[in-house]
């Protein structure tokens, strides 16, 4: 029996957000721990995201957000997946992220929040439980 290929995540950083420091650990993490990853680059459209995550067969969007527009960008890029026909593909959003704002995430449609001081096995594990990935 063959094992199934790891699960493809697709870090991006959207907006005009220039600061990808955390977004690189993150994406850095997440192949250390087995996923297949795509990283962007800083300044992305909503569109492009998208685009990337249907071209990619992705099945988690990872948003990194520090610029404070966590909620719209969020709100932007479910929307543009649904319209796409791809809302099985989960959005999570990471960075610069108020308490008082992960339910607004949530109500978005964000599968997860992961604020600054998340650490990285959290992370790992709740990317795991989204795509039913195993632990390497």
């Amino acid at each position: 029996m063959s094992t199934p290929p790891p699960a493809r995540v697709l870090v991006a950083k959207p907006g005009l957000d220039g600061h990808d420091r955390g977004a690189k650990i993150v994406a850095r993490t997440l192949r250390d721990a087995g996923f297949e990853v795509v990283y962007t680059g800083i300044r992305q459209r909503v569109e492009d995201i998208v685009s990337i995550a249907l071209q990619e067969d992705v099945a988690v969007v990872g948003l990194s957000i520090l610029s404070g527009a966590h909620i719209a960008l969020t709100t932007r890029v479910v929307d543009a997946l649904r319209a796409a026909d791809a809302d099985d593909i989960a959005v999570v959003v990471g960075g610069t992220i108020p308490q008082a704002d992960v339910p607004r995430l949530l109500e978005a449609g964000a599968a997860a929040v992961f604020p600054t001081s998340t650490p990285l096995d959290t992370l790992v594990a709740e990317i795991r439980k989204l795509t039913g990935a195993r632990a390497v």
